[in-house]
């Protein structure tokens, strides 16, 4: 079993900062990418950021320049730093990994149970 843990999200102003992370526990032989995506109410969850164990990142169009992921290997951790948040940022924000146990070749994706992020005045 892997578990994926988040932290760090909240109410904030337009224009304020915050930092989500997540950390992957469990039986974990590798994890190829670790990402972020969210969900608001009605939509389906679209993918903000992502970095894959080499370090490729991606990021969505939407957060370009005002998101950063950052991502520790030896932790197994993966952190999403947000800049200059708008309200169209609110959503949960739920962060993913893909991957592979000592048991099995096979890469599968696990998610965390999310976190709230809130940008309102």
């Amino acid at each position: 079993q892997v578990q994926l843990v988040e932290s760090g999200g909240g109410l904030v102003q337009p224009g304020g900062s915050l930092r989500l992370s997540c950390a992957a526990s469990g039986s974990i032989f590798t994890i190829s990418a670790m990402g972020w995506y969210r969900r608001t109410p009605g939509n389906q969850r679209e993918l903000v950021a992502i970095s894959t164990s080499r370090g490729a990142t991606n990021y969505a169009d939407s957060v370009k320049g005002r998101f950063t992921i950052s991502r520790d290997n030896a932790k197994n951790t993966v952190s999403l730093q947000m800049h200059s948040l708008r309200p169209e940022d609110t959503a949960v924000y739920y962060c993913n990994a893909v991957v592979t146990t000592p048991t099995s070749p096979y890469a599968y994706s696990y998610w965390g149970q999310g976190t709230q992020v809130t940008v309102s005045s």
